[in-house]
């Protein structure tokens, strides 16, 4: 039977924003992410992957905000889990400082795709097994009801270069690109990259507020994107969630095998409760997946008891 499709008028809705910041060490992703957010208005939380750094501009942004610690292993499902707890505390906007950390630091797609592959001797097979697990981690950024920026790091290259007041040959620091998987970029509303004047250069735009421009982020930047944000119609108000469907996304949740296939069935079930405000399926959803989790962990500490992760 074939699909029948939708056809409506383009329209355009209140959206969230989603920022994608990169660049070197010392450009400043951490408190330009913390400015636009300020100016975004309402509580901001940051998860911070870099070793307590979050806490460091406490004394320098107004009204403050909170910040959630990820420690290692950084697991894509640990990323969704610190996201879906900074939505249930009623966080305004989510900064996740750093979301390089998923892709290259321990426990990240990168790490566990190698040791996967260590063991299966299948590179192939280990990025099928990996890249659901990246999709469900972009899938939660993009669908979440909060602002979202996420910063990344920036590949780092030194230039050698003449300087045209001077003469002289000078070295200079670059960013490149980010941290994180080929393509990134294209997930984002808008995409910008920081240097080490803590200018950034917005690359992508789908706002049309800077474009191609070089800005320094503060918080009139995040005040100008709330009100593009904000500048179309309410989105549509829908209904419960097909009870066919909240059954099928509910079964995904108790037959789980792994955490982080628990995690990505979680996201998937989160999207469409969330997609249509169905709050009691996603209470659903949530108690589901809190009782998994706790099965998983207990079996794991069964079969490490025994030997069986050895």
């Amino acid at each position: 039977m074939m699909k029948n499709f939708e056809i409506h008028r383009a329209t355009k809705c209140r959206a969230k924003l989603r920022l994608g910041m990169s660049g070197p060490a010392g450009s400043g992703k951490t408190y330009s992410a913390l400015l636009i957010a300020h100016g975004l208005g309402g509580r901001i939380g940051l998860i911070d992957t870099e070793h307590g750094s979050g806490d460091l501009y406490a004394d320098l942004l107004p009204g403050g905000y909170y910040v959630l610690q990820l420690s290692p292993p950084f697991t894509p499902a640990r990323y969704i889990e610190a996201i879906h707890t900074m939505e249930q505390a009623g966080i305004a906007t989510i900064i996740v400082d750093s979301l390089s950390h998923a892709w290259s630091g321990e426990g990240g797609s990168l790490d566990r795709h190698g040791k996967i592959a260590d063991r299966s001797g299948n590179s192939w097979q280990a990025w099928r097994q990996v890249t659901p697990e990246h999709n469900a981690l972009v899938e939660a950024l993009l669908q979440s009801p909060c602002h979202v920026i996420a910063t990344m790091r920036a590949k780092t290259e030194y230039v050698q270069e003449k300087d045209e007041r001077t003469g002289r040959q000078i070295v200079r620091k670059i960013g490149l690109a980010p941290v994180m998987r080929d393509g990134i970029e294209y997930e984002f509303t808008i995409f910008m990259e920081l240097d080490s004047q803590h200018l950034a250069h917005v690359g992508k735009d789908r706002t049309q507020l800077f474009d191609g421009m070089i800005i320094k982020p503060d918080s009139e930047t995040g005040r100008e994107l709330l009100a593009w944000l904000d500048s179309g119609a309410q989105q549509p108000q829908r209904s419960d969630l097909p009870e066919a469907q909240k059954l099928a996304l509910g079964e995904s949740l108790e037959k789980a095998a792994t955490v982080d296939e628990l995690y990505s069935a979680f996201t998937a079930a989160y999207r469409a409760a969330h997609a249509l405000q169905d709050t009691a399926a996603l209470d659903e959803f949530t108690r589901l997946k809190d009782e998994r989790k706790l099965a998983l962990e207990v079996q794991y500490d069964t079969d490490t008891a025994h030997g069986v992760h050895a």
